[in-house]
């Protein structure tokens, strides 16, 4: 029978429906083909200057960007309506300078290198008083919103006001908090570990597990061991453990789900005021294979349809042999 499951952070429920329970060769079709190598804008270096490069990492500003600096950032009222310019940062993240499209092929270090930007790029943003959230993210492949370039990269977008699913997220770990005065993420940690149904792959500072009330066929998240509520500080010192478990999800995405388009989102604390959630905020990575596309029911009512138990994900990704050779 399907289960009604709640989310524990934002109290979202999802219908999780195991009589419709499928193996992977029964969802969308996975990426297929991406621009030649000599067609690549990034390879042709037709890609606007330079924000930032090391070690092999180029950030530059998006050439269509959604927010831009131009203009201050000042509200208006229009009635009942509320109106500003679209203030704020949006960077491109190139993670390699070969022509790799997937980040599961990029080497450890490689991906260290890009998390140290991410770091580097989200404390040069959060000195801006304007901003409210720096949220790094990336979309593979054109299911999950991007182009067919065939070139690793990423995005950082900077805004002005904070996301209603950030304040949930927040908010919804602070009254946990409150009441047990412990951190909901550390908890979740501790009981996924205990119980290890959901837990698809482990090192000594991170865990990958496979959320109780998934939304999405295949959603993981990884999650830091130790506390601390901001990506950019509390990262500093596991980059590479990080990157290792990072390469670890996407390899087994990529093996077992035969390469599907995802998504990835690193949810940390707002910017402003970092002491206020520094107690009951955890930050985290959640990663989103694009299986499976909303439908009006789940348009309608907020609520999510995943068509496979969490626990059979757990289950399958952990048999993927990632040192399988093509």
């Amino acid at each position: 029978m399907s289960q009604l499951r709640k989310d524990p952070i934002v109290g979202r429920w999802t219908i999780i429906a195991t009589e419709r329970a499928r193996r992977p060769a029964a969802f969308v079709d996975p990426l297929s083909t991406v621009t030649d190598q000599k067609k690549c804008p990034y390879c042709q270096d037709i890609a606007s200057h330079s924000i930032y490069e090391s070690h092999g990492v180029k950030v530059i500003k998006s050439s269509s960007p959604i927010l831009d600096e131009s203009k201050p950032f000042e509200r208006q009222a229009q009635g009942l309506y509320e109106v500003c310019h679209s203030y704020g940062s949006h960077e491109i993240v190139l993670e390699s300078p070969d022509h790799i499209a997937n980040m599961a092929d990029l080497t450890i270090e490689q991906i260290k290198a890009v998390i140290r930007t991410y770091c580097l790029r989200m404390q040069t943003h959060r000195k801006d008083p304007s901003i409210e959230y720096i949220l790094a993210y990336k979309n593979y492949g054109v299911a999950a919103g991007s182009r067919n370039i065939g070139h690793s990269r990423s995005q950082i977008m900077a805004v002005p006001v904070l996301p209603m699913r950030v304040q949930d997220k927040t908010r919804g770990a602070e009254q946990y908090f409150d009441i047990h005065e412990r951190c909901l993420f550390c908890d979740m940690v501790n009981q996924e570990l205990k119980n290890r149904e959901r837990v698809i792959t482990e090192n000594e500072y991170f865990v990958v597990i496979a959320p109780f009330a998934s939304r999405f066929p295949f959603e993981t998240w990884v999650l830091p061991k130790y506390h601390h509520c901001d990506f950019a500080d509390g990262i500093m010192g596991y980059e590479d453990s990080l990157a290792a478990i990072m390469k670890d999800i996407l390899l087994r995405m990529k093996i077992g789900l035969n390469d599907p388009a995802y998504n990835y989102m690193i949810q940390t604390s707002p910017v402003k005021n970092p002491s206020s959630y520094k107690d009951h905020y955890h930050w985290h990575i959640e990663v989103m294979p694009r299986l499976t596309r909303v439908a009006g029911f789940e348009r309608g009512t907020g609520f999510y349809i995943c068509p496979i138990p969490p626990e059979m994900t757990a289950v399958f990704l952990r048999e993927v042999d990632i040192h399988a050779t093509a």
